[in-house]
């Protein structure tokens, strides 16, 4: 009985060296077949509304939103949404309309508060204050090329295409807690939209890094306004486009993303905000993910073989996790996304993976989050505030 269990053990933590070998091969066949794509094709350049809901001062927010005035594109303008006249990001975007005075950009305040989730509550406002049919959505944190919207654009000339989304790269942290962050694109976020995107055929989601749409397309899943309630706004965007029948794409090069400089404590929280999110947008898949965390089964395996006496299977598990992991990670981070902040923090893989792990766990548990100062519970996907009451915006 007890060497069956044993060997029940060890086939289970097999589970996530599979699922390595597999994240390999999705990053590996997509880089590759994204260096072999023909020119991209500048024909293709409608008009474009970059729509900004913002609240509070960034890391390095004056360089963030510059970017986006320095695009080599013909025609487009730049919208931000604030809920308070009085924030302090109110003196950062008009010193970008001093500085710009050639490029379109527009300040909106107040945000009538529609729903609970005050960014989508900005992006309804946003939507109605453009001008433009093509809808460029990014967070506060992003910084840009300056072929950034002939990358977004260019997939639109299909009509099947219905929405944009990226990946990132880092431009830079500063803490450890930062590092720590940064690698999350490499060792989960990449791999894991890679092996979806190659099981289920196409992309059922977007990252809020870039969310790319039209007013047309988001007409006809209801606009934000069906979806002000809903915790997920990055998720709820491309699944619904998706699901509407038409093709999410990735764009060819990834946004820079400049991480706060953060503690651990701060680290650990949005996690748990994302963990408990994407539990309730996808519980089974959630549940599944207990096949992506390989560390915890290496050393299960690693003291299960260890006490029959085994050594050597021991030290397989824990050189298999070790390798594959920390391939995974280089082939996406540094090789795919050309981040050169990967390669020097590699050694932090297995630390991030006990982190994810434990994070993973605690979601089952807690529905509570905190996001920009406010707390919710999150229940069926919908924000509920804690107090019971609304949240100002």
């Amino acid at each position: 009985m007890l060497l069956a269990l044993r060997v029940i053990v060890l086939i289970l933590a097999a589970g996530p060296l599979v699922y390595y070998v597999l994240s390999m091969y999705c990053v590996v066949d997509y880089f590759r077949a994204l260096r072999k794509l023909p020119a991209r094709n500048d024909a293709f350049a409608p008009p474009a509304s970059i729509l900004k809901p913002v609240r509070g001062v960034d890391r390095d927010a004056y360089e963030n939103f510059a970017s986006f005035c320095r695009l080599n594109y013909p025609e487009y303008e730049i919208i931000f949404a604030v809920a308070d006249a009085n924030d302090q990001v109110v003196p950062v975007i008009e010193k970008l309309q001093r500085d710009f005075p050639d490029r379109q950009v527009r300040l909106v305040t107040p945000v009538e508060q529609l729903g609970e989730n005050n960014k989508i509550n900005s992006f309804c406002r946003l939507v109605k204050e453009a001008k433009y049919d093509l809808l460029v959505m990014t967070d506060s944190d992003v910084r840009v090329g300056r072929d950034y919207l002939r990358e977004v654009a260019g997939p639109f000339a299909d009509p099947a295409v219905g929405g944009v989304t990226s990946f990132y790269r880092c431009a830079g942290g500063g803490t450890f807690a930062a590092d720590l962050d940064m690698l999350g694109m490499c060792m989960d976020s990449v791999p894991s939209a890679l092996v979806a995107r190659k099981l289920e055929g196409k992309v059922q989601f977007a990252f809020g890094w870039t969310m790319a749409t039209t007013k047309k397309h988001l007409a006809e899943i209801g606009g934000w306004e069906a979806m002000v309630n809903y915790n997920s706004d990055d998720f709820e965007l491309g699944n619904r486009i998706a699901r509407h029948g038409y093709r999410v794409e990735l764009m060819r090069e990834p946004v820079w993303m400049v991480f706060p400089e953060e503690n651990l404590r701060e680290f650990l929280t949005h996690e748990l905000r994302w963990s408990i999110g994407l539990r309730n947008v996808r519980p089974a898949g959630y549940v599944g993910m207990i096949v992506t965390h390989g560390l915890p089964w290496a050393v299960l395996a690693a003291v299960v073989a260890g006490t029959a006496g085994w050594p050597g299977v021991a030290a397989f598990y824990l050189a298999a996790y070790l390798v594959l992991r920390l391939s995974v990670a280089a082939a996406a981070g540094s090789w795919g996304l050309g981040d050169k902040m990967v390669m020097p923090r590699l050694w932090l893989v297995p630390l991030r993976d006990a982190i994810s792990a434990t994070v993973w766990f605690v979601g089952f548990f807690s529905d509570k989050i905190r996001w920009r100062g406010l707390e919710y519970r999150v229940k069926k996907r919908l924000l509920v505030p804690v107090s019971g009451g609304k949240h100002p915006n």
